[in-house]
């Protein structure tokens, strides 16, 4: 069983990796929002390397992404699920660009973790509006 830091720091990875790619733009919008938000107040920022890893590991197994995507929902109290998708929204708005796989991550996400669609859009708007590029 992953801790609750884990689990949101899964939500990103996996947003970040769901298209195959993860770029520096997407790994600093994690490394900040693991910085600045009180989530993560109490979180060492030293165990963020072993964490991520293990996310990425889990990929190279069978139906890996489904295994991941399980842990964080059993893992996640049910009011942390908006928060969950929230970041991973974030994390693929970093860079500007939402690929198919990226949005299909968090379609899956969002079914898992039970955020109604209402829920979604404004979180999904949310994330649009605060990394909106000129």
């Amino acid at each position: 069983m992953i801790t609750t830091h884990s689990a949101l720091i899964y939500a990103m990875v996996l947003s970040a990796a769901a298209d195959g790619n993860v770029d520096d733009e997407e790994l600093e919008t994690i490394s900040e929002i693991i910085n600045v938000l009180p989530i993560f107040h109490e979180f060492e920022i030293g165990n963020f390397g072993e964490i991520a890893g293990s996310c990425i590991d889990m990929l190279s197994e069978t139906d890996g992404l489904d295994a991941a995507v399980d842990q964080i929902k059993r893992t996640l109290p049910d009011k942390l699920g908006a928060t969950a998708y929230a970041l991973a929204c974030d994390v693929v708005a970093a860079n500007g660009t939402a690929t198919q796989e990226e949005l299909r991550f968090l379609e899956i996400l969002r079914h898992e973790l039970d955020v109604d669609r209402l829920t979604a859009a404004a979180i999904e708007r949310g994330s649009a509006a605060r990394y909106a590029r000129p």
